[in-house]
């Protein structure tokens, strides 16, 4: 029986056992992920036309931590490092139709990316979350857990789950989709960390926040990777943005991750955005240094990374909270 991830009020999750921690490789990669006094920070390029860039060197990147000039003392071009990815699929009433396409692409994109030491688990939501696949390194078996994808459309009144939720009907739970992904699987994973979530933007009835769904990958280290990918039909033919604005939202979280949203359309199709997306999850930048404010107080703290050139633009997390680890 797949198991049924019903979020608390007050953001208590019903917990998953993680698998076995693998020790990093020796060398400078292995300090960049274990070193609590390290921070990490992952980051794309693109130039004018929005093509990666991935020729940089160490040299051309300054960090700034609440505006202070940091020293880079570690730097790694992301190519065959290994990932652990959550994926996450909406699958709410207004996502009827795109189920088949998105469990097709999604099939295809992991046997594509998953390379040895990469990976995954796949969580579905909609009036509940649920982890359809644990942490597996296989396609067959993510392939597999997909065929699970099933409709899950709350219909308001009294819902499902230990807390009443009368008159806050439960359609769609984005947020704590998020939070779960990042709080309760990869907060405690080391290594480069990454969230894909496919929706179309409308969250209905989840109990945290945006803000706290964000705080949550931050705290975890994780990118969020947002594909707005919606149904016009489910709008009355109207498209998605009708009375909604489920793309803000998406851009909030992957902005303040350092993420990128991708747009499904016509000419813009699923299987091109995993295409595009695993090039850029292979085309990064590893940058660690030890800040200059050295005190682990749980303050958040911001982040801007510069380039040299100025016609390129980064994309790299907007900050980070300075947690002692052995308060975790």
């Amino acid at each position: 029986m797949r198991t049924i991830l019903i979020l608390a009020l007050g953001g208590a999750l019903c917990a998953q056992t993680a698998p076995q921690q693998t020790p990093p490789p020796a060398g400078e990669e292995a300090k960049i992920s274990v070193n609590v006094d390290i921070v990490n920070v992952l980051a794309s390029v693109r130039d004018k036309r929005g093509g990666l860039v991935p020729n940089l060197e160490k040299g051309d990147f300054t960090v700034l931590e609440d505006g202070k000039q940091q020293e880079i003392k570690y730097f790694t071009k992301e190519t065959d490092l290994p990932l652990t990815i959550g994926l996450l699929i909406d699958v709410s009433a207004s996502q009827r139709n795109l189920i088949e396409i998105e469990r097709q692409a999604a099939s295809q994109f992991f046997s594509q990316v998953l390379r040895k030491k990469d990976e995954a688990f796949l969580i579905s939501f909609g009036e509940e979350c649920e982890l359809l696949q644990d942490y597996t390194g296989s396609a067959r078996l993510l392939t597999q857990a997909m065929g699970g994808l099933r409709v899950s459309s709350g219909v308001g009144g009294i819902g499902p789950g230990p807390v009443p939720t009368a008159g806050d009907p439960r359609g769609t739970v984005l947020y704590d989709a998020v939070f779960l992904a990042a709080n309760d699987k990869l907060r405690t994973e080391v290594g480069r960390k990454v969230i894909v979530v496919i929706t179309d933007g409308v969250d209905e009835g989840s109990r945290l926040t945006i803000t706290k769904a964000i705080e949550a990958a931050q705290k975890a280290d994780a990118v969020i990777y947002s594909i707005d990918y919606s149904d016009p039909r489910a709008y009355g033919g109207f498209g998605f943005g009708f009375g909604t604005n489920g793309e803000a939202y998406l851009r909030q979280m992957s902005d303040a991750t350092g993420g990128h949203v991708y747009k499904v359309d016509h000419k813009h199709t699923l299987d091109d955005v995993f295409r595009e997306l695993q090039e850029e999850m292979r085309t990064q930048y590893a940058i660690g240094y030890t800040p200059i404010n050295e005190k682990k107080d749980g303050s958040y703290r911001k982040l801007e990374i510069k380039l040299a050139q100025k016609d390129l633009k980064v994309q790299a997390r907007k900050g980070y909270y300075a947690i002692n680890p052995d308060s975790q």
